[in-house]
Parts: structure tokens; C-alpha cells; sequence
């Protein structure tokens, strides 16, 4: 006689529900801090904003370089152009990551690509030339920083566990009524990953070897010329060339002095690559993108 037949062994699984827990709301990008990109000729420009600030410190100086025939790429850096706490979230190697990506997109459809920045974008141009070495056809600088400054700074890495933020740097402009697009408070975890980045960045300075021009203001009240000069002092290109900016503060990209800006870099470039000829303005706009 045989016994109770037996079910087929079957496992209990959960069934898939969806996350229902809440979710943070998706920040839209300020307006006027939107990436901008321009497809021109077979000579690139990678242009890299600040700390905190976006694309819009540099929109005017990527609108000129590309009405002048240059392929311009001008990213938005991760954790910026929407609020402070989004940049809180992120460290250097994001913001390192985007430029990265930013030219090697650049070099697939360039023969020559020009670096510049403005001061954390300074330093993200450097460590691109530190990597990639000739890669790099050149660097432009703008107030180039190299280091936290303030006595405060060397209290990030615990303060940063004790208050999330601080008074915000951006808008340091000596021109009456130009205002930076950027948050006015500075997330102390992101500024702690900064202090970091420019620690690298210092120490591999005598790897750059590539044609230099560096622009600093002589008054500035977010990063010291001493930060430029140490720059010139370490690097291992031949071809330096400084050019001091009496009239501009920090964002001198906005400032007075932002058209010798504009034309020195232009004539820079012209210099180191062979195959860009400046053959008057194109009257093309570029693109801009909210994400």
C-alpha cells in the first residue's frame, strides 16, 4: 500500500513590488549653467569651470572660441549647476572622470585639444596634462588654484563631520553688476575631496611639460598668486608664458579683463596648432543642454 503522494517541492519566493520608498526629487540645472558644446574646426578647447561654480563663469569665453572656428567643449561638473547639497554627494574623482571624458571626446574628432580652466578648473586641466602628456597640445590658466586656503582648512577633515557647509566663494568679480552662477554656500565633505585633489595635482606638478600660458589677477580675494607662481615654479614646460591681470578679481572670465583673456588664449592656440586658421567670425552659437 502506498503512502500519501507528495507535492513537488516548491520554494516560497517574494513576489517583485517596486520600490515605493521616497526618493529625492531631480534638481533641475540653473539656468545659465547648462554644458555648452560647439563642433568646429579640427582644433579643440576643453574649458573647465570652478569649485562650486558652472559653466556660466565660462559661457562668454567658449561663445568667443567657437565664433572663431574652434571645436569648444565646455562640461557641467558632477554636483554643480543645481544646489550645494548635490555637490556635498561628489568628490574629485567625478569631477576628474567628466573632463577625462569630456576630452576624449574631444580628441576623437580633433587633431589638436587646447586645456583651460578657471581655478579648480585650472587644476583639473593640469591633472589632464599630468596623465595624458602630449595629448595635451596646451594649457591655458586662469587664476589657477593649488590649494584650500584659510586656516580653517586644515580643520576639513573633521569639521566637515560636524557642520555640512559654509559661506559660499562664488562671484568674486571686480565688474559692477556681473554676478557668477553658483551656490553661495561651500559643502564642507566637497571641499574636503578638493583639499585632496590639489595635493595630487601639486605633487605631480614637474610631470607637465606641455606650452603653458597662465593669467592671474593681481587682486584676488578666492585664490593668492601665490598659487600661480608655484604652478610656474614646478612644471616642466619650456614654453611658460604669464600674463597679469590688473583689473580683474577671482572670475576674471566675467571681469574687466575678460577680452585679453578671450585673445590671448586665441592667439595661443593659433601658436601651437598648426592646422588652426582663424578666418574671421562663423556666427555659429553652439549648443547648450540641461543634463
Amino acid at each position: 500500500m502506498s503512502g500519501p503522494s507528495r507535492r513537488p517541492f516548491r520554494p516560497f519566493v517574494l513576489p517583485f513590488l517596486p520600490d515605493r520608498s521616497p526618493k529625492e526629487p531631480v534638481v533641475p540645472v540653473i539656468a545659465g549653467a547648462e554644458p555648452y558644446r560647439h563642433e568646429g574646426g579640427a582644433t579643440g578647447v576643453l574649458l573647465c569651470h570652478g569649485f562650486t561654480g558652472s559653466p556660466q563663469s565660462l559661457r562668454p569665453w567658449a561663445a568667443y572660441l567657437a565664433a572663431r572656428g574652434l571645436s569648444v567643449s565646455l562640461p557641467l561638473l558632477p554636483g554643480h549647476g543645481t544646489r550645494w547639497q548635490d555637490l556635498q554627494v561628489t568628490g574629485w574623482e567625478d569631477w576628474y572622470a567628466e573632463v577625462d571624458r569630456a576630452f576624449a571626446e574631444l580628441r576623437e574628432r580633433c587633431a589638436t585639444v587646447v586645456v583651460a580652466g578657471l581655478s579648480m578648473g585650472g587644476a583639473l586641466a593640469l591633472r589632464l596634462a599630468e596623465r595624458h602628456g602630449d595629448a595635451v597640445a596646451g594649457l591655458v590658466l586662469v587664476n589657477p588654484a593649488l590649494k584650500v586656503h584659510g586656516l580653517a582648512a586644515h580643520a576639513l577633515p573633521v569639521a566637515r563631520h560636524l557642520l555640512p557647509s559654509t559661506k559660499g566663494i562664488v562671484s568674486d568679480i571686480a565688474k559692477e553688476g556681473v554676478e557668477e552662477t553658483g551656490y553661495t554656500r561651500v559643502p564642507l565633505h566637497a571641499a574636503h575631496s578638493l583639499r585632496r585633489f590639489f595635493r595630487i595635482v601639486d605633487r605631480d606638478l614637474p610631470r607637465v611639460e606641455r606650452p603653458l600660458l597662465l593669467l592671474h589677477s593681481a587682486t584676488d580675494h578666492v585664490v593668492p598668486p601665490v598659487d600661480s607662481a608655484r604652478v610656474l615654479a614646478r612644471v616642466s614646460s619650456a614654453d611658460t608664458t604669464e600674463v597679469v591681470l590688473e583689473h580683474s578679481h577671482h572670475v576674471a572670465t566675467l571681469d574687466h579683463d575678460a577680452d585679453r583673456i578671450f585673445a590671448e588664449s586665441e592667439s595661443f592656440v593659433a601658436r601651437i596648432a598648426p592646422e588652426y586658421a582663424h578666418v574671421g567670425l562663423v556666427g555659429q552659437e553652439g549648443t547648450a543642454s540641461g543634463g
